[in-house]
C-alpha cells in the first residue's frame, strides 16, 4: 500500500478519467499502490504516454459508461466538467465504487486520511479568493512532489490557474485540495506544441482577467527554463510578476544517482550547458571540472565523440541519471568511450541529466575520511 491511498489496491482494477498531467500523476500513484489502471481520455499527455508502456495500464479513447465504473474498485476523475463529474459520481454511488475527484474526496464523504496532510490543509486556507492580476513563476524541483520549496507549495495553494510543464510536480495539486484550472503547455524534446510566445501570452492574458497565475516548471525557472523570457513578457505588459526559485535538476538529479557535482580535491566547479545548443567542444574539453548537460540525450553520441576529438580523455567517467527521484529512476555509469552504448542497452531517453567528470566515481566506494 502506498502514499495517497488508505485502502489495499494491490492487483485491483481502477479507472482514471482524463488525459492531462493531473490524471497522469494520479495514475502513477495508483500504479505505485499496485493497482491495474484503465485510462479513459480522448488523448494522452506525455506523462501518460510514458506510463502506457506499463503492462498494467490500458487506454480507451471512448467516453466512460456506467458499466466501466461498475467494473472497477475506484475511479479518479480529472479534466471533466461538473456535469460529467456528477454523472460519474452517481454511477459510482450506485455501483458502490470509490470515487476520487480533483479535491480528493470519496463518494461517501469520508476523507482518505492519508491523502491530505495537516500541513496541506493549512496551506489551502492561504488561497485568497480576491487575489488578482498576478503571475508567479514557480520552480517545482527535480521530480518528486516533496522537493518543491515551501513557498512554491504555498503559491500553488493560492492559484486560480496553473500553467504547467510536463516535468512539473502537478500531482501536488490534488494533495493540496486545489481546484485550480490546469493549462498544460508541456514541451517534449524538439516538439513545442505551445510556442514560447504563446505561453507568454497565456500568462499575461490570464493575469489581466484578474486571475492568480502560477507558472509551474520543473527544476528552477531560470536554469535553462526560459523563466527570464516569461518575466520580461509580464513586465513589458505591466503585469505583476514574482519568482519562486526551485531546486535545479542540474545539481539535484546527479545527487539522486550518488554523483556529487563538486568534490574536494576532485572538482571545484560546475559547467552547466543545454544539450540543444552548440557549445565549443574545445572549450568543454579544456574545462578541468564537472560538466552537467541538461536536455542532451538526443545528442549524447555527438557530444561524447566531439569531446574525445577535442582532446578529452576517452576514459573520462560519465553518468546518466534518468527520471531522478521517481520510481522509474535509473543511473548508468560509463566513460566517454562507452556511455552511449550503455545507455542504448538500457533504452534510456529524456528526461535525463548527463554528468561528465571525475566526480562520477567518487561515491562508488567508501572514501577515506580526512
Amino acid at each position: 500500500m502506498s502514499g495517497l491511498f488508505a485502502m489495499d489496491l494491490q492487483g485491483k482494477p481502477v479507472l482514471v478519467v482524463g488525459g492531462g498531467p493531473q490524471a497522469a500523476a494520479r495514475a502513477e500513484q495508483l500504479l505505485d499502490a499496485g493497482a491495474h489502471v484503465r485510462v479513459h481520455a480522448e488523448g494522452l499527455c506525455e506523462e501518460l504516454r510514458d506510463l502506457y508502456t506499463d503492462e498494467r495500464v490500458a487506454w480507451s479513447a471512448s467516453p466512460v459508461t456506467s458499466a466501466d465504473v461498475a467494473q472497477v474498485w475506484l475511479v479518479s476523475v480529472h479534466d471533466t466538467d461538473s456535469v460529467e463529474r456528477e454523472r460519474i459520481r452517481r454511477w459510482a454511488g450506485g455501483a458502490r465504487t470509490w470515487m476520487l475527484d480533483d479535491d480528493v474526496r470519496a463518494i461517501d464523504g469520508s476523507a482518505l486520511d492519508s491523502a491530505i496532510t495537516e500541513a496541506d490543509v493549512s496551506l489551502r486556507s492561504l488561497r485568497a479568493p480576491d487575489a488578482t492580476g498576478k503571475v508567479v513563476l514557480v520552480g517545482g524541483g527535480p521530480g518528486s512532489d516533496d522537493l518543491i520549496t515551501v513557498r512554491g507549495r504555498r503559491e500553488l495553494a493560492r492559484a486560480d490557474v496553473v500553467v504547467t510543464d510536463r516535468l512539473a510536480p502537478v500531482g501536488l495539486l490534488a494533495r493540496l485540495g486545489s481546484t485550480a484550472e490546469i493549462v498544460d503547455v508541456g514541451k517534449t524534446p524538439y516538439r513545442h506544441p505551445v510556442p514560447q510566445h504563446e505561453i507568454n501570452q497565456i500568462l499575461v492574458e490570464r493575469a489581466r482577467r484578474g486571475q492568480y497565475v502560477v507558472r509551474l516548471k520543473g527544476g528552477d525557472p531560470f536554469v535553462l527554463g526560459r523563466g527570464g523570457e516569461e518575466w520580461l513578457a509580464c513586465r513589458e505588459a505591466g503585469v505583476e510578476v514574482e519568482v519562486v526559485p526551485g531546486v535545479s535538476s542540474a545539481f539535484a538529479a546527479p545527487l539522486a544517482g550518488l554523483v556529487p557535482v563538486t568534490h574536494r580535491g576532485v572538482a571545484s566547479g560546475v559547467l552547466t550547458i543545454s544539450g540543444h545548443d552548440e557549445v565549443s567542444a574545445d572549450l568543454l574539453a579544456a574545462w578541468p571540472h564537472t560538466i552537467v548537460v541538461l536536455m542532451g540525450m538526443g545528442r549524447l553520441p555527438e557530444l561524447t565523440a566531439a569531446l574525445v576529438r577535442a582532446g578529452k580523455d576517452a576514459s573520462t567517467p560519465v553518468a546518466v541519471v534518468h527520471k531522478a527521484y521517481s520510481p522509474q529512476q535509473q543511473t548508468v555509469r560509463g566513460t566517454l568511450a562507452d556511455i552511449t552504448e550503455r545507455v542504448l542497452e538500457r533504452k534510456l531517453a529524456n528526461p535525463s541529466v548527463i554528468v561528465i567528470g571525475e566526480v562520477v566515481d567518487q561515491l562508488d566506494e567508501p572514501q577515506q575520511a580526512s
